[in-house]
């Protein structure tokens, strides 16, 4: 055994269990984001970012006063743009509540900055959408698509790290006795996981291109990007799907284990390795799938069937229905689902990370 493994653990700051309030708290924000990035998506899809033509306010009043009548029973485009402004604001009041319950409740200080960042963070998110309707820029609102990705994944960062089981990782955890697995992930799984976190944001981008379309962009270069996107989302759906089963497998194997008494059964319930990581796995190539039927979709409803599917006279027949409201839902779906990727990339890869920084066996069989 080597001296570093009995060598004392030292008493450092995760000690302290932190506060439940601000997980809870994280929980509501990462809930509140989905739909904002689902709103802002039917803006863009509905050409909506200039229905309000000012901000902050709107046509002169001030934001939460804006007459409710004309929001809900007026145009559209009115609604869906006024209401993400209204919901990126409930966003950001979430994110003041979340710093104020760090700073009260949480012990390590690394997480507290973490809440601060998120709170820029919104705070930045909507300076730039109210850019992108002061200067009237359609890159800005291609870029505020962008970075509220960006947004999403650090609100779920605080969520998993502010989580019971990220705590009870902790080697000084009184916890930790009981969810403490021998499981550690291999180094190349977590660069698997970090492949599939930078590609799914690689995505991102690359969408964001094909829903902002430049004016001066050219047929093939728009064409290029279109393949680029279709093969990077199967090589994501490939990655994703290897990781799931290098997991799947581990879990499965621990369990057969553990039921013959070689190790202890609470590792498999509640260790680092095993079914906490392989469930987020297998439900990161779910939305992979779904992203790619519903990306296969969306080209359906913006540009019509493909040319191999004309052959059948029922789909030949189909028109592109601009502003139609299933297709713009389809369309708005698959840039949600994105976000959905990305953050449970994120979410894997920081309990891959954790787990192989956790308490190590020969700590706990003292």
């Amino acid at each position: 055994m080597s001296d570093t493994l009995t060598q004392p653990i030292p008493a450092n700051i995760d000690a302290v269990p932190p506060g439940r309030g601000l997980h809870r708290w994280s929980i509501l924000i990462v809930c509140l984001v989905w739909p904002l990035i689902w709103v802002g998506g039917q803006v863009t899809t509905y050409d909506a970012g200039m229905a309000v033509p000012d901000w902050p306010g709107t046509y002169g009043y001030n934001l939460f006063l804006y007459p409710y009548q004309t929001w809900l029973f007026g145009p559209f485009d009115l609604f869906i743009e006024h209401g993400h402004r209204l919901l990126g604001a409930l966003v950001g009041i979430a994110s003041i509540v979340a710093v104020a319950f760090a700073f009260v409740s949480e012990p390590r200080v690394w997480v507290r900055s973490l809440s601060v960042v998120v709170l820029i963070a919104v705070i930045g998110q909507g300076a730039l959408g109210g850019a992108r309707v002061v200067l009237a820029d359609r890159t800005l609102a291609m870029v505020h698509g962008c970075t509220a990705e960006i947004f999403f994944t650090l609100c779920v960062t605080l969520m998993v790290v502010t989580s019971r089981w990220w705590w009870a990782q902790s080697a000084n955890s009184p916890r930790s006795l009981l969810q403490v697995s021998s499981f550690r992930p291999s180094g190349g799984l977590i660069a698997l996981v970090g492949v599939v976190l930078a590609l799914a944001y690689l995505q991102v981008l690359l969408g964001a291109q094909l829903r902002h379309v430049q004016p001066t962009a050219s047929p093939g270069g728009f064409k290029h990007l279109v393949y680029t996107h279709i093969a990077t989302a199967f090589l994501v759906l490939s990655l994703a799907a290897v990781a799931a089963w290098k997991l799947r497998s581990k879990a499965i194997g621990r369990q057969v284990r553990s039921a013959a008494g070689s190790e202890k059964a609470e590792a498999n319930q509640n260790g680092c390795g095993d079914l906490t990581l392989s469930r987020p796995a297998m439900l990161l190539v779910l939305f992979v799938s779904l992203q790619i039927t519903l990306g296969l979709a969306t080209w359906v409803a913006r540009y019509g069937m493909p040319l191999f599917a004309q052959t059948n006279p029922s789909m030949a027949s189909y028109l592109v229905k601009s502003q139609a409201f299933a297709e713009s839902l389809i369309i708005t779906g698959h840039v949600a689902t994105g976000a959905l990727v990305l953050v449970t990339s994120a979410f894997l890869l920081l309990r891959l990370v954790r787990a192989n920084y956790s308490r190590r066996p020969e700590w706990v069989a003292s």
